[in-house]
């Protein structure tokens, strides 16, 4: 990631770039995978959108987190795994959700949990 205020500045380095990838490391940028945008539209990054200030939960990871929460808590209840391990997948979510600014969402998550483990 490179980040400047000019977008034909930004683009002046890509020749750059793709030399010294070329030469030096005998690698080559993927041409769908580059692309310039607006500082204020972020980053999308391993799960996260990194915005200026802050860092969301892809809408995506969100939905994936949910979704095998919920699968998890069925695979105990049938007793496929014990109530460590589901503890341990609460607990791994959560930390996921630590690496962002989602004080709302782990209270949801964990509401969720409360109530699909009661269902």
């Amino acid at each position: 990631m490179i980040v400047g205020k000019s977008e034909n500045k930004l683009l002046g380095f890509l020749p750059k770039i793709e030399s010294f990838l070329a030469e030096k490391l005998k690698l080559s940028l993927h041409p769908n995978k580059v692309e310039v945008r607006k500082y204020h539209q972020g980053v999308d990054f391993l799960g996260y959108v990194v915005l200026p200030k802050h860092r969301k939960l892809r809408t995506k990871t969100k939905t994936r987190i949910f979704k095998k929460l919920k699968r998890r808590i069925a695979e105990y209840k049938s007793g496929v795994i014990s109530e460590y391990t589901l503890e341990q997948s609460l607990n791994s979510y959560l930390g996921t959700l630590s690496h962002a600014d989602s004080f709302d969402l782990q209270n949801e998550l964990k509401n969720n949990f409360w109530f699909w483990l009661r269902e």
